[in-house]
């Protein structure tokens, strides 16, 4: 597990993990976290808040109060018990995690506005990369939260889109206004700790979404999950950088950067999702 630490501002720092297992990687975060409550509370001290962003290796985890029901299948994957809210999701190579590190106290910042900035800053990142003029036609579809279903999923306008494609996956999708949803692209779950948060979220890129058929998704029987890579151009790992297609570094770079900036509070927050 390589481990590189980048100062974002004079109170986030970031740090990658790669191929990175789960449950030491728990284990650090917890450990920060308790230092970080004991320093403020023994010492006053506002420590900088964390973006760690995670490569992990192939592992189901599942949520405090999660159900062993939504567990489909039993594969050669470890399942984790662990203490984030929701229930059973997968994490693995492809897949973008940033766990956040947060004293909300600090920032001003409840519960629901962590929430909130984090599926906004998804959103933003999604629909910055459906606008790259190396993929295919997406102006029909857009990135939303829901206030439903914690998580960030993806919609087809249906006054825009052509109805000679998509008609199957439209049909057996959820409709929201005049937009239909398709499926779900990023996950989310939080701890939240004397104030502090850690844990955070999960956006497909690139992974093998197979992985997801073993289980109810965050407890969805049924939900679709979707990756970035099939509405967007996006490089093969292998790949040197060349013409318009995104990297995998390229959009963690575009998440992080907005992370920042509302941590910094340079972006506001949208009113919410419809319920």
């Amino acid at each position: 597990m390589q481990n590189t630490t980048q100062q974002l501002n004079d109170t986030l720092i970031s740090k990658s993990l790669t191929t990175a297992d789960y449950v030491p990687t728990l284990d650090a975060m917890l450990t920060r976290t308790l230092a970080r409550i004991d320093l403020k509370k023994q010492q006053g001290l506002r420590t900088p808040d964390e973006l760690w962003i995670v490569d992990h290796n192939d592992v189901y985890t599942l949520g405090q109060a999660g159900k062993e029901e939504h567990i489909l299948q039993r594969t050669n994957t470890p399942i984790i018990k662990t203490d984030r809210g929701g229930q059973v999701t997968w994490h693995g190579h492809g897949q973008l995690v940033i766990y956040w590190l947060f004293d909300l106290n600090s920032l001003g910042w409840s519960v629901r506005n962590l929430v909130s900035h984090a599926e906004q800053a998804i959103e933003d990142v999604i629909n910055d990369c459906l606008q790259n003029p190396a993929s295919s036609d997406t102006t029909a579809i857009s990135a939303h939260a829901r206030r439903d279903a914690p998580g960030v999923y993806l919609y087809a306008d249906t006054s825009l889109a052509d109805d000679s494609d998509n008609t199957d996956t439209l049909a057996n999708s959820t409709s929201v206004d005049d937009k239909i949803m398709l499926g779900k692209m990023a996950s989310l779950g939080f701890k939240i700790k004397h104030g502090f948060s850690y844990h955070g979220i999960a956006l497909n890129l690139n992974c093998d979404l197979s992985a997801f058929n073993a289980i109810n998704p965050c407890g969805y029987a049924g939900m679709q999950m979707l990756r970035l890579s099939d509405f967007v151009a996006m490089q093969k790992e292998s790949d040197e950088q060349t013409g318009e297609a995104l990297s995998y570094a390229q959009v963690t770079q575009k998440l992080i950067d907005n992370i920042a900036k509302r941590h910094a509070g340079l972006i506001e927050l949208r009113a919410l999702a419809p319920k």
